[in-house]
């Protein structure tokens, strides 16, 4: 397993992370199989997207649009429960095919990394996980 670590700039971001994952899959020599990715914390998220000009910023308001705002409940700090729940249900993780050393992405696709809460440095755990 391999860390990536992405220092975000604002409190709610879309970084395109495609170019790192395929820089750890080239120093592993990583031929074909399956690259997992994972974000280990419960304020991000992890999918892939389309980043046209102006898309990013269409998805974060899309995305805040769809939580209510209600009494929230959280002890710690009831201000970033959206921000929670926006990590749940765009999920932590995403899972690419690997052939021939590249990620197998649609022409438009980026893996993206959704920052709910930030600015902060978040951790990704990107796993290779060889064709057998």
């Amino acid at each position: 397993m391999q860390t990536l670590t992405v220092q975000t700039q604002r409190e709610k971001q879309v970084v395109d992370i495609t170019p790192e994952i395929g820089r750890i899959i080239r120093q592993q020599g990583f031929k074909d199989g399956v690259c997992h990715i994972f974000v280990t914390h419960t304020t991000a998220a992890l999918s892939t997207a389309d980043l046209d000009p102006g898309t990013d910023l269409d998805m974060l308001d899309a995305f805040t649009t769809m939580i209510p705002a209600l009494n929230y409940r959280h002890p710690h700090n009831p201000a970033h429960a959206p921000d929670h729940i926006l990590a749940t249900l765009v999920g932590p993780s995403v899972a690419v095919p690997v052939e021939g050393g590249r990620l197998v992405l649609g022409t438009w696709q980026r893996v993206v990394l959704f920052e709910f809460d930030g600015p902060r440095r978040r951790q990704i755990a990107v796993t290779l996980l060889p064709e057998q």
